[in-house]
C-alpha cells in the first residue's frame, strides 16, 4: 500500500504536536495524573481532619489532671520536644485509636504554645 506523500508531514506534525501539548499541559497548565490527584486529595483531607481535631486535643490537654505535664510543656523551648510531650501525654490520641497521631500532636502543641 502506498502512503500519500502529504500524509508523512501531517503524521509527524500530529505526533510532535501531541508531545508538545502533553509537555505544556503537565508542566504549565497544571494537568495532573490520577495518582497525583489522589495524593493531593489525601493530603488535603488529612490536613482538614487534623485541623478539626485540634480543639479536642487542646481541651484534653487543659483538662488533664496531671498539671506537671502542662508546666513542663510551657517551659520547653523546642517545638519538637513540645510535640513529643503532647504525643506521650496521650493528648494527640484520638478516641478509639491506640496510637497517637503525629500531625495532630504537632498542630496541638503549636496551638497550646500560641495560647500561652
Amino acid at each position: 500500500m502506498q502512503i500519500p506523500e502529504w500524509a508523512k508531514p501531517a503524521g509527524y506534525g500530529a505526533i510532535v504536536g501531541a508531545i508538545a501539548m502533553s509537555m505544556i499541559g503537565f508542566q504549565q497548565m497544571g494537568w495532573k495524573t490520577s495518582a497525583t490527584a489522589e495524593t493531593m486529595a489525601q493530603e488535603r483531607s488529612d490536613t482538614a481532619v487534623t485541623s478539626a481535631m485540634v480543639p479536642f486535643c487542646v481541651t484534653k490537654a487543659k483538662a488533664d489532671p496531671d498539671a506537671t505535664l502542662m508546666t513542663k510543656f510551657r517551659a520547653e523551648t523546642s517545638s519538637y520536644s513540645r510535640s513529643d510531650i503532647v504525643i506521650k501525654a496521650g493528648w494527640a490520641t484520638l478516641s478509639g485509636q491506640t496510637t497517637p497521631d503525629n500531625a495532630l500532636g504537632r498542630a496541638c502543641s503549636e496551638k497550646l504554645f500560641a495560647a500561652k
